[in-house]
């Protein structure tokens, strides 16, 4: 069951505008501003976009952080911002965060599209050492630019963007930045994915070494009632920061202005 969270809630920026409102959810190390060059190319359109409880604006909130206090903030968040029709847009973790929302069959929901999303079920490269050598890829400055030039991407950023990350990722809480390696990457929710009863799109990057195609179609999808895959090319997995355009029209085309 969700259960309400305790106030204060985290930050969030809501733009509003024409509808289904469009709620962003950021990865872990991200924020907000993640989804600043998709938010801009959806001009006119109702959009809200949070910083998770441990992160960013919301990093001095007390935890747990656990994927179930996300979803109940979320939650909390939507109904503050007056947001009653919308469509979840979660990324990586923050995909795995919309899961567990959407199995709640919210008011108001009308679509989810979970952009290289944490799986329903972890794959087998999971394993207790690939956690803890993850847990520590936020430590300083210089792990999180070679994890972002190493892993997280596959193409050339501009400088401003890279630096963004590092900035991001070096904000959250210390419990906030083990959480999801340590505990919420492994989870299994299949039995709460298994309850999603809207229309879902997957996008996924063509050369995302974090969560790989052929992993998103055989630990999610097959738990996912009603879902449509893309693979948008060349892209890693920080897909809102390297081919915002490319989702945009993954998004706009799922989820037309009403």
């Amino acid at each position: 069951m969700i259960d309400t969270p305790q106030t204060p809630l985290p930050a969030y920026d809501h733009r509003p505008g024409t509808g289904p409102a469009l709620v962003f959810l950021h990865y872990w190390g991200g924020s907000a501003r993640t989804w600043d060059l998709v938010a801009d190319r959806l001009a006119g359109r109702d959009v809200l976009t949070v910083d998770f409880r441990g992160w960013s604006r919301s990093s001095g909130l007390p935890g747990p952080y656990t994927l179930r206090r996300l979803a109940d903030d979320t939650l909390a968040v939507i109904a503050e911002a007056g947001v009653t029709d919308h469509v979840l847009v979660g990324h990586s973790m923050g995909g795995k965060v919309a899961q567990l929302i959407a199995a709640t069959r919210p008011f108001g929901l009308r679509g989810l599209v979970l952009v290289g999303p944490g799986p329903a079920k972890p794959s087998a490269a999971i394993t207790p050492e690939y956690r803890e050598g993850l847990s520590r890829a936020y430590d300083s400055d210089e792990s999180v630019a070679g994890a972002r030039d190493a892993v997280l991407t596959a193409t050339e950023l501009p400088a401003s963007i890279k630096s963004q990350i590092v900035t991001d990722s070096r904000a959250g809480a210390d419990d906030a930045r083990t959480e999801w390696p340590l505990r919420g990457i492994a989870e299994d929710i299949t039995e709460h994915t298994r309850k999603i009863s809207v229309p879902t799109l997957v996008v996924a990057g063509e050369n995302d070494r974090v969560e790989p195609v052929d992993v998103l179609r055989d630990h999610l999808v097959p738990y996912l009632s009603e879902a449509d895959f893309v693979v948008l090319p060349h892209t890693g997995h920080l897909i809102p920061l390297e081919a915002p355009g490319g989702l945009v029209d993954a998004i706009v085309a799922f989820a037309p202005v009403s």
